[in-house]
């Protein structure tokens, strides 16, 4: 997960003890500014993790503290050096990643200077809509051959002791967590946000390294527990998710598992599979993985060495059910098809549009103070002095036909935020009914929620018009989609 970088020792002082800080935080939690739970100490898996991460929002920017990441599905990309405010905007702007990962904490780190990150980094990249994955990378794994890194770097303890309980290492675990959360809060990273411990890949079969690891990450998780954080583990799917999911199974009285899990299978597949472990550990809403090791990538003309995850936690990404429009008003449709007035054919047969789809157009005019008739579905006098005026307005040529053009348009209207996988809420609305309009293909449900179906449909889209196939929808997409460009 790591890769070499600048290494330097730290020189600013240590934050203040964690207990003085937590008390300032639960102070702060205690006016309002933040409603937390405390987790309890034995967590069987998932359900309780997404249980709890689902109570809250996420993330929570408030009084200058941040909980992350709450509930999220989509992508990440993790990187040894925190890059700079810019290229972060750059990215958020440009790519498909949502989440971050950045490394807070911990002697075996391979980037021990992080001159970008402080707390007002962290509250401005969670005000732009990142999600943080705080990762430590402590004392590694007694077998694992390329640590200690440094001098003042030091290995899980393996010896068993007298009770062949691994009690040192459960102690070294607890101070990892206690240390952790010192620096977390020193960033603004407040109670209830996930912090993951990077435990990269070990001999899983040598007994006291295996039962030494485990030990020192049940120490974790007891410890970050208490001091109110979420609990979560990085590792090898081979070793380390593995010896995890067997004590999960095996031996659930043990060991204190983590509430989620990282898997680094560089498979290639952005999901959050892997035959090394059952299917049911860690779901729903415990699980990430890395699937794709050390690589660049460049968005924005920004370049960033990265590896890049796919995460599904909490209750994953859901949108707010949509308020009625006119009174009840359908406006979801998998298809927005040509309108045109009512005609005549030569054997006298009345053709007359569908008086649903009408009444969706009048109620669009209507919001946007282009109408201000009643929805009767016809499509008549007043509704074409309203279809013109709108196509008018927006540099269309002025006709009695309402085509697909014409509903992206009037379908998009709006603000113009960033939306990418893992995005919800009514602009994601408003996009998926542009994009029915597009394409008849789409057929689109509207559900709000930017998910694996909205992806290919937005790079689709993208293709066809000549733009990069980003899946990212920023404020150049959304003039695009403004003007009905089709192809």
């Amino acid at each position: 997960m790591t890769r070499p970088g600048l290494v330097r020792t730290r020189t600013t002082p240590r934050p203040t003890a964690p207990r003085t800080l937590l008390r300032r935080v639960g102070t702060a939690a205690a006016a309002g500014v933040l409603a937390l739970t405390v987790l309890g100490t034995a967590p069987a898996g998932a359900p309780a993790y997404a249980a709890e991460v689902g109570a809250r929002r996420s993330p929570i920017v408030d009084g200058g503290v941040v909980v992350t990441p709450g509930n999220f599905t989509g992508y990440g990309f993790d990187q040894c050096l925190a890059p700079d405010s810019r290229a972060m905007r750059t990215w958020w702007n440009n790519s498909p990643f949502s989440a971050v990962g950045i490394y807070i904490s911990g002697k075996s780190r391979a980037c021990r200077n992080q001159p970008n990150l402080s707390k007002e980094w962290v509250l401005q990249q969670a005000t732009l809509g990142w999600r943080l994955l705080p990762i430590t990378l402590g004392p590694q794994a007694s077998c694992q051959p390329r640590f200690p890194r440094y001098s003042d770097d030091v290995r899980i303890n393996p010896k068993p002791g007298k009770k062949k309980d691994y009690h040192k290492a459960l102690k070294m675990g607890r101070a990892e967590a206690e240390t952790t959360v010192a620096d977390a809060l020193a960033l603004g990273i407040a109670e209830g946000s996930t912090l993951w411990y990077d435990l990269e890949g070990f001999d899983a079969s040598n007994t006291d390294c295996r039962e030494s690891a485990l030990s020192f990450l049940s120490g974790w998780t007891q410890k970050l527990h208490r001091l109110g954080y979420v609990s979560g583990v990085y590792s090898s799917a081979s070793s380390g998710i593995k010896a995890l999911d067997d004590a999960r199974i095996e031996r659930p009285d043990r060991f204190v598992l983590p509430d989620a899990i990282w898997i680094a299978r560089w498979d290639g597949k952005a999901n959050t599979d892997t035959t090394y472990i059952r299917d049911d550990g860690w779901r729903p809403g415990g699980r990430m993985k890395q699937y794709r090791g050390g690589h660049d990538e460049t968005w924005g003309g920004v370049r960033i060495n990265i590896d890049s995850n796919f995460l599904d936690l909490g209750r994953g990404t859901t949108a707010r059910a949509e308020k009625d429009r006119c009174g009840g008003t359908r406006i979801n449709w998998q298809d927005y098809p040509l309108l045109r007035p009512p005609r005549t054919k030569k054997n006298g047969q009345e053709v007359v549009p569908d008086p649903a789809l009408v009444t969706t157009l009048q109620c669009l005019l209507r919001e946007k103070k282009y109408f201000d008739g009643d929805l009767t579905g016809e499509y008549g006098t007043r509704t074409l002095k309203a279809t013109r005026a709108w196509q008018a307005d927006h540099k269309m040529p002025e006709k009695n036909l309402w085509s697909r053009q014409h509903w992206m348009s009037l379908l998009s209207a709006g603000s113009k935020p960033i939306l990418k996988y893992g995005s919800s809420g009514d602009a994601v609305r408003r996009l998926q009914r542009a994009l029915n309009a597009a394409s008849p293909k789409a057929t689109l449900v509207v559900t709000g929620v930017y998910g694996p179906g909205v992806e290919p449909a937005v790079k689709d889209w993208q293709e066809r018009i000549g733009m990069e196939a980003s899946g990212v929808v920023n404020k150049r997409v959304w003039r695009k989609l403004r003007k009905g460009l089709r192809s």
